[in-house]
């Protein structure tokens, strides 16, 4: 069951990441003004995806505590360099950054990190 909480963990920071990237990209660019990037991020704050990337963000927080419960943090922590593999790869495909050798490379050398990290 530790894995699944670790997977939940894992899932809703992932989906969190996604929904800002795709609200953000938009509504645009950042202004320049002070009062204006403030009007800004109270949109951004209460649209609805927005709110829910959030909640995605608390939920969780609750799943990695119950992961918690059942592994040592060093054991379940360097699982969470999943959620970098799955931005990465779905940031390609959602919405079409670039992929370069060296972040193909970057990303080899974190799954296979996580493959030594979990014998120990």
């Amino acid at each position: 069951m530790g894995y699944v909480y670790i997977a939940g963990t894992i899932f809703f920071t992932v989906y969190g990441q996604l929904i800002l990237k795709w609200q953000v990209m938009k509504v645009g660019n950042l202004p320049g003004d002070n009062l204006e990037k403030v009007i800004f991020l109270m949109k951004l704050f209460m649209n609805p995806w927005v709110i829910s990337s959030f909640l995605a963000a608390f939920v969780a927080s609750f799943f990695w505590m119950a992961a918690m419960t059942k592994f040592e943090l060093s054991q379940a922590y360097p699982f969470m360099s999943l959620s970098f593999v799955l931005v990465f790869g779905l940031s390609i495909f959602f919405f079409h950054e670039s992929a370069t050798l060296f972040k193909y490379i970057g990303m080899i050398f974190i799954i296979v990190g996580i493959g030594f990290i979990s014998q120990g």
